[in-house]
């Protein structure tokens, strides 16, 4: 068994263009004569690896708390792709987790610098996956993210965003993206894995 970390470490993850960054502080040390070492941090919910609700662009969507686990744990498929992932891309990606595994095919990792087109959401949208991931901190265009958002999110898809893939091949894979249980929340950091 191989388990791959394809997680950011947080406090020098990448941050999406506006978004506050992570910061640690020490309130305890033992090297200064505390009992334990304690620290405490905050970040945003949408810094480096992390999961999207659909409540992050749907005001009536799912929060954190609410999504079922079997979106972040199951079977995933890995497609390598590189540019815009145009709507035949995405259901040629489909189709071969299809054959691979069909459980895979409930979510989808794109592996590489992708952006997910509009048309291509759709298809996404109307396979009925659970899951989509990519490497970028947004699954759709940096500069206009909302309308590919609303779409897969409102399909009551679950986003899982700034995963890195460098070391994992094309194939089907165990994933555990399980996000923190955060009441309310529109997104959650996660500690992402892959198992071969």
């Amino acid at each position: 068994m191989k388990i791959y970390d394809i997680s950011q470490e947080v406090f020098g993850c990448q941050t999406y263009p506006g978004d506050p960054t992570p910061e640690k502080s020490s309130l305890l040390a033992i090297e200064k004569g505390d009992l334990c070492n304690l620290s405490a941090f905050s970040m945003c919910a949408h810094n480096g690896t992390h999961i999207d609700a659909p409540y992050h662009f749907i005001n009536e969507g799912k929060a954190v708390d609410s999504l079922c686990l079997e979106s972040v744990v199951g079977m995933a498929y890995v497609s390598e792709h590189q540019g815009v992932v145009s709507d035949g891309d995405a259901a040629v990606i489909i189709q071969k987790a299809k054959m691979q595994n069909p459980e895979s095919a409930k979510r989808i990792l794109i592996k590489g610098t992708a952006e997910v087109s509009l048309e291509a959401a759709q298809v996404f949208a109307d396979a009925g996956l659970l899951l989509l991931g990519n490497e970028s901190q947004t699954v759709g265009p940096e500069d206009a993210p909302m309308a590919v958002h609303q779409v897969l999110l409102g399909a009551d898809m679950v986003l899982l965003e700034g995963i890195r893939l460098s070391a994992v091949k094309e194939g089907v894979y165990f994933l555990n993206a399980a996000p923190l249980n955060l009441s309310g929340s529109d997104g959650s950091p996660c500690r992402a894995i892959l198992i071969e």
